[in-house]
């Protein structure tokens, strides 16, 4: 069976960014996933990088993961994807020279697209994980990115939260980032269609939004109208795939009691013990989350 280049789901990638539709992500985090996602005719696939933690370190989102860890679990996924699958990449592991190092690994590792973000990332002593850069050190990171990729159908995409700042910021910024070359605009965060079309009359480029399955956000012809080309709906294939293994060593080992029923949710609180994460951040880093 013929198979597909990274340079060929790269432009396959590209030709959802120039396509008037909305097409919803895959959450892939093995070559399993990624195998089932494309059969199953999904047009692109995501590997989160809070799935990336709990996949490789059972830890919570806490900016744990290193980018030698993220690129080799990206790697495994690369090596069989017949699909597009978009990285998120964070924070680029660091400033902008540490973004040029994590597109160079993550482009080896042949994914189609990366998000890079302007969280301040991992958490400064004294702040919260929320905060985010400035809008000059934001640029300065996609520049960076663009420089650093060999590939050019290797896509560029610049993230920002439009949950934590006031409409008029995230426009600044998204309009920055497009200005610096950004090949698609990230946004997490947008509430409903009013704030979304606040935002995207200022901007040209393609649209990437993680609505995590906001309820305001489904209509998919109102969002490709609005230039949203990628919708990321959150991770729920691995979730589910948490909840199945648990269920299924439980019957293994016959335990039937009612309170040992927990959900998703609940046993990914229960095993990566975020509670001694947020203790050793307000011991150490005086961090209050």
């Amino acid at each position: 069976m013929p198979r597909a280049s990274h340079q060929d789901l790269r432009r396959a990638f590209r030709q959802l960014l120039a396509s008037p539709a909305c097409y919803h992500t895959a959450s892939v985090f093995d070559p399993m996933s990624a195998r089932i996602a494309a059969d199953l005719g999904f047009e692109v696939g995501i590997l989160g990088g809070s799935v990336a933690s709990l996949q490789v370190l059972a830890a919570p989102d806490f900016a744990l993961i290193t980018l030698s860890e993220f690129a080799e679990q990206a790697t495994r996924i690369g090596r069989v994807a017949q699909l597009p699958v978009i990285a998120d990449a964070d924070h680029g592991y660091g400033n902008a020279l540490n973004v040029m190092r994590t597109v160079t690994e993550l482009e080896r590792a042949g994914i189609a697209a990366l998000t890079i973000e302007d969280t301040l990332l991992p958490a400064q002593f004294g702040r919260k994980s929320t905060d985010l850069i400035s809008i000059a050190e934001g640029v300065g990171k996609i520049r960076a990115a663009l420089e650093a990729r060999v590939d050019p159908e290797l896509s560029i995409i610049a993230r920002t939260n439009a949950a934590l700042i006031p409409v008029e910021e995230v426009i600044a910024r998204t309009v920055a980032y497009q200005n610096a070359g950004a090949d698609a605009l990230c946004m997490v965060g947008i509430r409903d269609f009013e704030h979304l079309e606040q935002i995207a009359k200022h901007l040209s480029v393609p649209l990437m939004l993680v609505t995590y399955g906001n309820p305001q956000l489904h209509d998919d012809a109102r969002l490709a109208q609005l230039g949203v080309r990628i919708a990321v709906d959150g991770h729920g294939a691995y979730f589910a795939a948490i909840k199945a293994t648990y269920d299924c060593l439980r019957e293994q080992r016959r335990i039937t009691s009612s309170a040992s029923d927990l959900s998703a949710t609940e046993l990914t609180h229960t095993y990566t013990v975020p509670g001694d994460y947020i203790v050793w951040a307000r011991e150490f880093m005086d961090v209050n989350e």
